[in-house]
């Protein structure tokens, strides 16, 4: 088993790597069976991949029977969401119901880490939702609450409201791609002690030693997964082009070469957890078809270099990486 990195996240001691499961929402992912998934996800746990993160449809449920079926299901860690996108009136008894409700999804007494998003900015309901949430971990309903995709101004307006260590996580996307976190929202994670989980981080596969030298893919073949088509977008229409890209991946190869090989999805990802303000990155798999997860371990074998980031960043510097906080908005955005 390789050694991970681990973190804190409120009372959790965390992995550094994360697996996610919304690939399981959908059958546009590929499917395998219910026995299938079951196995990598042993295989996972087996390899110190304790963590388990973004439960959307079935995902609950298939998590919840397998971490049941363990003989130390308290080693593993669930993090599950709540959306909210239509109006709510925040009452205990709305707000209890939707976390009983995952709970009974996951089989548990208790949820780990409660994520949580609020969709319209405009309805403050999200301030009194958060103190019930904070009244229901206190009785023990929740191990943690995090956020999910919510922006800077809006994080910094809870973590001010609710104390310091009510809200421990804010889940977002980060990249070598998608850098608009390092424009407010570290150091709203500095003030608050907040930690991000961040997911995006391989672009969905495509920051990997697959795609250099390749050309630009077709965003309408069927060959590519629904997050290659939103990721391919974000690359050749918000942050440069396919050209730009191709210098990218050349260089992140050569700095895996220095480091005995790693891959390039071990380099982009390596880019990201050196960031003190990142808790853990959230890689999907798809599992039961495509695993990743012995190459994944390899981010903790190494560490980047001056020289190394002075490479990386003579190409960040020809992108729109630094424009796309105001071209796409602030974490989150995107969603809204």
């Amino acid at each position: 088993m390789t050694s991970f990195e681990t973190f804190r996240l409120g009372p959790i001691q965390a992995p550094r790597v994360w697996t996610g499961l919304w690939q399981l929402s959908s059958n546009a992912w590929g499917t395998a069976s219910a026995t299938k998934i079951r196995q990598a996800m042993s295989r996972y746990v087996e390899s110190g991949y304790t963590a388990f993160a973004d439960h959307y449809g079935s995902a609950e449920i298939v998590f919840g029977q397998f971490r049941q079926s363990q003989r130390c299901p308290s080693d593993i860690i669930g993090a599950t969401k709540w959306c909210v996108f239509k109006t709510i009136t925040p009452t205990r008894d709305v707000v209890e119901t939707a976390v009983r409700e995952r709970m009974e999804r996951m089989k548990t007494d208790y949820i780990d880490l409660l994520q949580f998003h609020w969709q319209d900015y405009g309805d403050k309901g999200y301030l009194p939702t958060l103190q019930i949430l904070e009244d229901l971990r206190n009785n023990g309903f929740i191990s943690a609450i995090g956020l999910c995709n919510f922006d800077a101004i809006h994080t910094d307006e809870i973590c001010a409201q609710l104390g310091q260590g009510v809200v421990v996580s804010n889940q977002v996307q980060f990249s070598l791609i998608d850098t608009r976190p390092l424009h407010g929202m570290s150091d709203v994670c500095d003030k608050h002690g907040l930690k991000l989980l961040t997911y995006g981080t391989v672009c969905g596969g495509f920051l990997a030693d697959k795609w250099l030298n390749q050309p630009e893919p077709d965003s309408y073949a069927g060959n590519l997964t629904p997050s290659q088509r939103k990721y391919l977008d974000m690359i050749v229409k918000a942050w440069g082009d396919w050209s730009l890209f191709q210098s990218l991946l050349s260089v992140l190869r050569i700095i895996g070469d220095r480091h005995g090989g790693v891959s390039i999805a071990n380099v982009a990802t390596r880019w990201v957890l050196d960031y003190q303000f990142v808790g853990a990155v959230i890689i999907g798999a798809r599992l039961g078809l495509s695993e990743h997860s012995v190459d994944n371990s390899r981010v903790f074998e190494f560490n980047l270099t001056e020289e190394d980031r002075t490479a990386i960043d003579v190409v960040l510097e020809r992108s729109n990486g630094r424009r796309m906080i105001t071209t796409i908005g602030d974490c989150g955005a995107e969603y809204r």
